[in-house]
């Protein structure tokens, strides 16, 4: 979530300090803390930011830690993904304002529904995925996608979890598979990974992971979840909506788009190929940061976009102003399961399930898979889990051919991404933003990420037959 290497080892080194809990205590108090917060949820109808808040708390009672230093674990965990996804969705939900009252969202919309069939609508959407996953983490691409998910669905008239799914198979699997997203660079990092290799290794891969769990778990999961795209993004008066007379052409709504995604990407290449204290380096690693990138692209968006519409400064003034509210239950939500998260990360639980299956003697690319599913599920971090795998594997890298460790990188990846679930910041953000109930959310959302991950494994297996 954050954008530097020291941030992304910061989950792994609290968990590494941690006190030693005995494991008879600390594996109940996760399974419990889980299901203290899903019974809240869905049998109590307690707000999620409440039975976030209560899970984590008995968390720390069962497990035995100092109440106080629960507490601790939790503000800390809720400040720094408040300070961290939170700027990035008050951004995104304001660029995704104006993208839709703009008009640019619809002329998006036309032209990939008018260029798409409704057989091929679920694939263009993955691609769109893919494409805006590339450089940036899945909150972000989340954010600035939903307003194009929404209106697909409803102009398409298909169920949003059929064009959703596709899309978000998209985003997740470069979090997971594909450099230079940050995730697989800090595995090639500490793997002394070849980049060029997993690169063309995480391409290949991808591609029929996204299909297998995109659109052909899309058909799936439509018939279980089917639910119409809410009106979060919707104009003023939409539902017969009115479409504004003048909007900004596709090109120019495309370049306001990828504005984010280039200077993302730039910030990326930059960190590979050019050295520190680059002049070049430096400026883009500044305009590549998220929370640059992501401003850049609303003041790029009031003057393309809103000039585009002919928007006047008060329109523009009272579209960004009305973006924010509908998005502070979900800034809290998602900051209480970055809390949720840091008091299972701070109890040790990570390193227990770690020591695990360590000297297990299976299969390296089976093993690293599931240390790296096995610290998802237990913290709900994808960052943390392919952090710890890669220092537990680290010594058994040095041993392997250079193609062995590219996809040694990919299995970590793979199983990086595993069943999201209630500890997962990204579980509340589609769960929110889709306005799904907990059951829906795991039937779909949760299931793809089970899908993706385990077909990618399915394809790193393969791969490693011929290489």
């Amino acid at each position: 979530m954050t954008t530097d290497l020291f941030s992304f080892l910061q989950p792994a080194l609290a968990a590494a300090d941690a006190p030693a809990i005995p494991a008879g205590r600390l594996v109940p108090a996760a399974l419990i803390g889980i299901a203290v917060i899903v019974l809240l949820i869905t049998k109590f109808k307690l707000h999620p930011f409440l039975g976030l808040t209560l899970g984590s708390l008995t968390v720390g009672a069962v497990a035995g830690v100092a109440m106080g230093d629960v507490v601790t674990s939790f503000t800390k965990g809720f400040g720094s993904t408040a300070a961290s996804v939170g700027t990035l969705i008050a951004l995104g939900a304001m660029f995704g304002k104006l993208l839709a009252d703009s008009g640019g969202a619809d002329e998006i919309v036309d032209t990939i529904v008018g260029r798409s069939s409704a057989r091929t609508l679920p694939w263009a959407m993955a691609g769109v995925g893919a494409l805006i996953g590339l450089p940036m983490f899945f909150e972000i691409g989340l954010v600035l996608l939903m307003p194009v998910i929404f209106l697909v669905a409803r102009r398409s008239g298909l169920s949003v979890i059929k064009v959703g799914i596709p899309a978000l198979a998209g985003l997740s699997a470069m979090h997971g598979l594909v450099p230079p997203h940050p995730g697989p660079l800090v595995a090639i990092d500490a793997l002394k990974a070849n980049l060029g290799i997993t690169l063309a290794f995480g391409v290949l891969v991808a591609l029929p992971t996204i299909a297998l769990s995109g659109p052909l778990f899309a058909r799936i999961a439509g018939r279980w979840v089917d639910v119409p795209a809410p009106d979060m993004f919707a104009v003023d008066g939409d539902g017969g909506r009115e479409e504004r007379l003048e909007r900004p052409s596709f090109g120019v709504t495309l370049f306001a788009v990828l504005t984010p995604v280039v200077l993302m990407m730039g910030k990326a290449l930059a960190d590979i190929f050019t050295a520190e204290g680059n002049p070049v380096r430096t400026v883009l690693d500044f305009l590549g940061t998220p929370l640059v990138a992501l401003l850049i692209a609303v003041i790029v968006g009031m003057f393309t976009l809103g000039r585009g519409a002919g928007m006047g400064t008060k329109e523009l003034s009272t579209s960004l102003e009305k973006s924010l509210p509908p998005i502070a239950g979900i800034l809290l939500i998602v900051s209480a399961g970055g809390g949720f998260k840091q008091t299972l990360v701070d109890t040790g639980i990570g390193g227990l399930v770690a020591d695990w299956v360590q000297n297990s003697g299976m299969s390296v690319l089976l093993l690293a898979w599931i240390v790296a599913v096995l610290i998802r599920l237990a913290t709900g971090s994808a960052t943390v889990a392919t952090v710890t795998a890669s220092g537990i594997l680290a010594p058994l890298a040095a041993g392997m051919s250079t193609p062995e460790v590219s996809l040694l990188v990919l299995a970590i990846g793979a199983g990086s991404v595993f069943f999201s679930h209630v500890n997962d910041a990204g579980f509340w953000l589609v769960k929110e933003y889709f306005g799904l109930s907990v059951g829906q959310t795991i039937k779909s959302w949760s299931l793809m990420e089970t899908v993706l991950s385990v077909s990618g494994l399915v394809f790193v297996l393969l791969l490693g037959l011929v290489v």
